[in-house]
């Protein structure tokens, strides 16, 4: 078997293990969470014949590794199961009938696009920029500009998330009133409405993942500039931006891309601040929700599609080291 698909192999056979341990640990957390769903939706008169009825209905009542077995089951045919709150129980009288449920894919369906959109946006404007600001820094290197882009990314990234949300809202929003401060959007809202009511949660995220990329891209470049066919570039007369971008910046892709890979898998996953700051409606605003009313089967599903798209970024980011570094493509 080729060495490079052998080590593919590996990684994706980690990748598989790594996501059933967390699915393990997602389900132990979800259902040690304080409160149960039947006694808050029958409130306090409730009898425990219906509370008791109801935790039967919604299969409450099995013990956990069988429910935790079926939901697996379920989750890896796509069935990520049927969600509590949406369920309705007005048939529902005294110890007999049933819910209504509603499919918890269903409901996270809109909310996952409205993120992964969240995320797209957010990587358009952050990679480019981390990108160019990388390379001027190591052009200018110990410049007052190098200085100020290091201060300022350091800034951004030691700042929590929601501290950097209030402060574009501060001034993009009610001393600027550039851009709206809170983020309803809806399903047939066009275009570029989309992206104006997107562009504060995104640029918030910017800053926040702008940092990693930018001094990875910088080291890289220098860590380049000493080598022969740059000095022998040099000699030839070419100017320093050309040297950087044409004979430097190719050779420094491999840990470029992979810091860029890394920090994607957080905008899928480091979004449920901002998205509850800027009430925008995606997945980590109806993971919030969802755990403030138990609702469990929504909960499960929302981390583990965190924990999933974490996992094959990741993956992603380590087999393209790979494939782009001789040295781990043949190991001794």
């Amino acid at each position: 078997m080729n060495p490079v698909f052998k080590i593919i192999l590996q990684r994706l056979a980690l990748g598989l293990l790594t996501l059933f341990i967390v699915s393990v640990v997602i389900f132990t957390a979800v259902n040690m969470l304080p409160g149960d769903f039947a006694e808050a939706i029958l409130g306090q008169g409730a009898t425990p014949e219906a509370v008791a009825a109801i935790r039967r209905d919604l299969g409450l009542d099995q013990d956990p590794v069988t429910r935790y077995f079926q939901w697996l089951a379920g989750a890896v045919q796509g069935d990520l199961g049927n969600s509590f709150a949406q369920a309705n129980f007005a048939s529902f009288v005294g110890t007999e009938g049933s819910a209504n449920m509603a499919s918890v894919a269903n409901q996270i369906g809109p909310r996952f696009w409205n993120t992964m959109f969240l995320a797209g946006v957010t990587a358009l404007i952050a990679v480019p920029f981390a990108v160019i600001l990388g390379i001027l820094a190591a052009l200018y290197r110990n410049s007052a500009f190098d200085k100020f882009a290091n201060m300022f990314t350091l800034t951004s990234i030691s700042s929590p998330e929601f501290f950097l949300a209030y402060i574009l809202i501060l001034f993009l929003a009610v001393l600027n009133p550039m851009l709206p401060s809170l983020s309803n959007i809806y399903a047939d809202m066009g275009l570029g409405e989309r992206l104006e009511k997107t562009l504060l949660p995104a640029l918030t995220l910017t800053l926040v993942v702008t940092a990693h990329m930018m001094r990875m891209t910088r080291a890289a470049i220098i860590n380049l500039l000493a080598s022969p066919y740059i000095e022998m570039a040099r000699l030839k007369g070419i100017s320093p931006l050309r040297v950087i971008v044409k004979h430097a910046l190719p050779n420094a892709l491999a840990p470029i891309i992979n810091v860029i890979a890394l920090n994607l898998a957080y905008l899928i996953t480091g979004v449920v601040v901002v998205e509850v700051v800027f009430v925008y409606p995606g997945i980590g605003q109806l993971f919030v929700d969802s755990v403030k009313i138990r609702d469990i089967p929504v909960v499960q599903a929302c981390c583990l599609i965190f924990a999933g798209a974490y996992i094959l970024l990741n993956l992603t980011a380590d087999i393209m080291s790979i494939l782009s570094n001789p040295r781990l493509r043949h190991p001794k």
